[in-house]
């Protein structure tokens, strides 16, 4: 029991007698509530210098620990009416025939004119060390012009990977999230009905080997590559092992090996690593896109000292035409049409210099264009003018 806890409980059962005696556990109230309030600060200081770093594991990768992209071609069937044309997309034809001819059945003399099959890309992506049998999730894309594949069920489908080999097999419901209405004369259409999955739909039949645990050196590989970073986790490896086990190799890999006398396995070892805490670094840059008009600018982006005018020349050109007609029961007169035009120019005269100083942090530089009165289609070209002036010690990155 702490020495706060024991005070709680004296005060609960002491009952004071006297006015200096309240007036000494009034005292002991205050110190006790400080206590409380120290003791919160200091947690909270805690909290946000934690939560200033991140884990090893969210900002790098291992080396060999990856995901496999798998890709295959297959038919799914059992859509009402929906499929590909057969008469227009003759790879779905000649799918069909060449799948009914493996099971024994000769139709090339038939005309198939079914509306029930579509010829579609399989996707899926193979997760580090997945073994046979295992279940993957397979993602379905018309190739062909399928209205939708709402209903269908997709054919035993052989998924290969970047050597050619055999790694899954898919098959299943196809599950749509869009579908399509029509009627006589409109048509309703909701997210993507040529598209689909099919949750756990393909097995894994073939392994990617790799001896991790009897490995003595690994590499991590960071997200973002930054010298800084790279440098920051080998020196948070070595002090995690005491020794000089790891190093950066360049921006982008730390090397780290087992260290001699080490009982774990290399498998433990990563263990370790991917939970230390590192505060990663990144260089001073905007970036911005500009068909939607975002711009992202970062913590350490710094202007020195420039005056910045923005204004538009707009004019507006407003028709409204009036119609003029003779008196009532008139024989000479005619109706005929006035044009009435008006032009307004606007040259945005209220718009004034402003003068962003030297050094300025990330909030300044947005509150010294948002005084401007500018939208974000002005405030690219703006960052981009400052730039051009080499007032701004930031890299831009266009989209």
């Amino acid at each position: 029991m702490t020495a706060v806890h024991r005070l709680v409980m004296n005060r609960s059962r002491i009952e004071p007698r006297s006015h200096e005696r309240r007036a000494r556990f009034g005292v002991l109230d205050r110190l006790w509530m400080v206590g409380i309030h120290v003791l919160m600060f200091a947690l909270l200081l805690t909290a946000s210098s934690a939560h200033a770093a991140s884990r090893v594991k969210d900002i790098a990768g291992f080396e060999g620990v990856r995901e496999n992209v798998l890709v295959g071609y297959g038919l799914v069937f059992g859509l009402k009416g929906t499929g590909d044309d057969l008469k227009k997309i003759g790879a779905t034809k000649q799918s069909l025939l060449g799948m009914l001819e493996r099971l024994g059945i000769n139709s090339r003399d038939d005309r198939l004119e079914t509306a029930n099959v579509a010829a579609v890309m399989v996707t899926a992506t193979l997760p580090a060390f997945a073994r046979q049998g295992g279940k993957v999730d397979v993602t379905i894309s018309s190739i062909g012009d399928a209205d939708s594949l709402q209903g269908g069920s997709l054919a035993v489908t052989p998924l290969l990977g970047a050597d050619g080999e055999v790694y899954a097999l898919a098959q299943g419901n196809v599950q749509v999230g869009g579908f399509t209405a029509q009627g006589a004369a409109a048509t309703v259409t909701r997210g993507v009905p040529t598209s689909g999955r099919i949750p756990n739909g393909a097995t894994v039949e073939r392994e990617v080997n790799f001896a991790l645990a009897g490995m003595k050196t690994v590499k991590v590989a960071l997200h973002n590559p930054d010298l800084t970073t790279a440098r920051r986790i080998a020196d948070a490896i070595n002090a995690y092992l005491g020794t000089t086990a790891s190093a950066a190799l360049d921006p982008g890999t730390v090397q780290i090996a087992q260290p001699e006398g080490y009982t774990g396995t290399m498998v433990e070892l990563m263990t370790a690593v991917e939970q230390l805490r590192v505060e990663p670094d990144q260089p001073a840059r905007v970036v911005i896109d500009e068909n939607t008009g975002v711009i992202v600018i970062g913590d350490d982006v710094r202007i020195s000292t420039v005056a910045i005018a923005q204004g538009n020349l707009t004019i507006r050109v407003t028709e409204t035409p009036q119609v003029s007609q003779p008196a009532p029961f008139s024989e000479t007169g005619e109706t005929v049409v006035v044009p009435r035009t008006d032009i307004q120019v606007d040259e945005d005269s209220d718009r004034r210099l402003a003068v962003v100083n030297s050094g300025v942090s990330l909030q300044e530089l947005v509150n010294g264009l948002n005084a401007l009165g500018v939208g974000p289609r002005d405030m690219i070209s703006i960052l981009q003018a400052v730039k051009a002036a080499g007032a701004m010690q930031a890299e831009i990155e266009v989209m």
